[in-house]
């Protein structure tokens, strides 16, 4: 469908003598014609980033949208605005299909002497055809969408098996070849466009982020829960990473206030596909209770938490006492201590305190839990406690 694009884009440039983008609806590139580069003239701050960056600032979306072009029907011309980085006036012609708009097409023209009415009034008739395969593409984006939440939600058992099947009948051929699953939390807004992330296959919002493991089914508790995006990319190989997890990075920083991002082991097919979204969303709750972990969390590279974010829920009864408001300075020491593998120098140091005082915190750690600090299985229960209650405190979380 690209290809459909970029072949329409280039008979509208031919058209009209004069290079073209094509952007979506929320001002993301589609295609872009052929720009001389001997010309300075033909490109300004704001087309150069939107071909590559592939998107547009709200600034120079609000200043475009001021001028109408999500109701216009015909060419809309649009004056420069340098403080918004428009240094040359646009000619836009709207995208439309059935009434709605989809996208638009944007010439630079700050002459008023470019295109004649005559071939604009050809273009905008190109453009229709451009509507109709936008619309096509949306429909299919929102049959996908759907077909991917009913994975992603469905119970176990049968139901989960016959919404794998329904998603594999929709992807059609490519359903088998290799994936990863993504998942962004908390997600705000509207799903993005499908193109937000390099060789999407689908994708959508489901309205809680608690996925326990393997095959149970997803809690559903009275309270509101924040939204989470589910991406399922396609992958040229399963080794070819970096593309879906830099854009994955890019989605988590357009996200709400505190985000995370979490990539499961790339798998071939989908039937596996509940197992890795559980992986998504348990690297995601990772990150943030580790943001070492880093934009988009790796369920390859999340260690330990792989294990703890698949614990049930609750607090072990001998490590409870620890966890209250008034021993927040004795869990971190313990914590750290823990992280240090047990040595007091380098414990010690990393807290900035004397080695005393250090004693004198973990004596009071032992005496509150009734652990013993020098008993491997006790040093190792207290340890898990303690990851499980950062992993517990962070929005979202899975494990309460």
């Amino acid at each position: 469908m690209k290809d459909d694009y970029q072949e329409l884009v280039d008979e509208i440039s031919a058209l009209l003598g004069m290079p073209l983008t094509l952007e979506n609806r929320d001002f993301g590139l589609i295609a872009f014609g052929v720009h001389d580069s001997e010309d300075e003239g033909v490109m300004d701050p704001v087309r150069t980033r939107s071909i590559l960056t592939r998107k547009s600032t709200p600034a120079v979306r609000a200043w475009f949208e001021g001028f109408g072009i999500t109701r216009a029907t015909g060419p809309v011309r649009i004056p420069a605005a340098p403080d918004a980085g428009v240094f040359r006036g646009r000619i836009c012609l709207p995208v439309r299909h059935r009434g709605t708009v989809l996208g638009y097409v944007w010439l630079l023209d700050d002459t008023g002497q470019g295109p004649t009415d005559d071939r604009l009034a050809a273009a905008m008739e190109v453009t229709a055809r451009i509507g109709a395969l936008l619309a096509e593409e949306v429909r299919a984006g929102a049959d996908l969408a759907r077909e991917f939440r009913a994975v992603v939600t469905a119970e176990g058992g049968w139901q989960r098996d016959m919404a794998v099947e329904a998603l594999r009948t929709a992807l059609g051929p490519g359903a088998d070849g290799p994936h990863m699953v993504v998942c962004v939390a908390p997600w705000a807004g509207a799903d993005p466009a499908v193109r937000a992330v390099p060789g999407t296959a689908a994708l959508c919002t489901v309205p809680e982020l608690s996925v326990p493991p393997d095959n149970a089914s997803p809690r559903r508790g009275a309270e509101a829960v924040p939204r989470a995006l589910a991406v399922l990319v396609r992958l040229r190989s399963p080794d070819a990473l970096a593309p879906a997890l830099a854009a994955t990075a890019q989605l988590r920083d357009a996200a709400a206030p505190g985000a995370t991002a979490g990539a499961a082991t790339p798998r071939r097919g989908l039937a596996e596909l509940p197992a890795a979204w559980h992986e998504a969303v348990s690297a995601a709750h990772a990150s943030a209770a580790q943001p070492r972990f880093g934009p988009v969390a790796q369920w390859s590279e999340i260690g330990p938490f792989r294990m703890l974010t698949s614990l049930p829920p609750g607090i072990d009864p001998a490590v409870r006492p620890l966890l209250t408001p008034a021993n927040t300075e004795l869990t971190h020491t313990a914590e750290v201590y823990l992280d240090c593998a047990g040595q007091a120098g380098r414990t010690a140091s990393k807290l900035g305190i004397h080695r005393q005082t250090l004693y004198y915190r973990l004596s009071r750690v032992e005496k509150l839990t009734g652990l013993d600090l020098a008993d491997g299985e006790d040093r190792l229960l207290l340890h898990m406690a303690l990851k499980s209650a950062r992993l517990r405190s962070c929005p979202g979380s899975a494990v309460s």
